[in-house]
């Protein structure tokens, strides 16, 4: 769910969030105010006091939102259909500064899947970052491996952040170039 810039919020409660774009982690006392800027894959940026932090899903209720629904496979699932959810799942993992998903900026460099149990399914995921001493990196790791892991049937994820070959703009998607303008 994407909501309007500069949306009003005030923390309900204290809150651990990660400041953008250090990927320091720091506490958000109850009753401090702020601005949504951008609310996607559930996860939200917030800007305080000149500073962006991110918001978790999972801690969507302390600014009056709402944790994402879990997710459920349609009946007879196959693996194409759990493929094409872990795919979906990547696509909901956004940039904190700009609202373009991992997938369309081009940083996902491989998923490769092992079916052999197929209800304990292993992802290795290979990504990287658009430039290398992004403090945000550990951050979108885990978010990548917590969102693959929410699907069903999903038992190992893994994640590397690699960066060979080196990130450029060629990598995004027609649609990414297309929303920042290089199309």
């Amino acid at each position: 769910m994407q909501m309007p810039s500069n949306e009003p919020v005030t923390f309900q409660r204290d809150c651990e969030a990660v400041l953008i774009p250090a990927g320091d982690t720091v506490e958000i006392p109850v009753g401090t105010h702020g601005n949504i800027t951008q609310a996607l894959g559930g996860s939200f940026t917030v800007y305080i006091a000149g500073n962006l932090i991110r918001i978790a899903g999972e801690n969507a209720d302390a600014i009056g939102q709402e944790q994402p629904e879990p997710l459920k496979l349609p009946e007879g699932a196959g693996n194409d259909d759990v493929e094409a959810m872990v795919w979906e799942q990547m696509q909901t993992v956004f940039d904190p500064e700009i609202p373009i998903n991992l997938v369309d900026l081009g940083l996902v460099y491989q998923c490769d899947f092992d079916h052999s149990d197929p209800t304990a399914r292993v992802v290795d995921i290979d990504m990287t970052l658009t430039a290398p001493g992004c403090g945000m990196g550990d951050i979108l790791v885990d978010d990548v491996r917590n969102k693959v892991k929410m699907v069903p049937t999903i038992g190992q994820v893994r994640v590397e952040l690699v960066f060979d070959p080196p990130w450029t703009m060629e990598m995004m998607s027609d649609a990414a170039k297309l929303q920042v303008g290089m199309l």
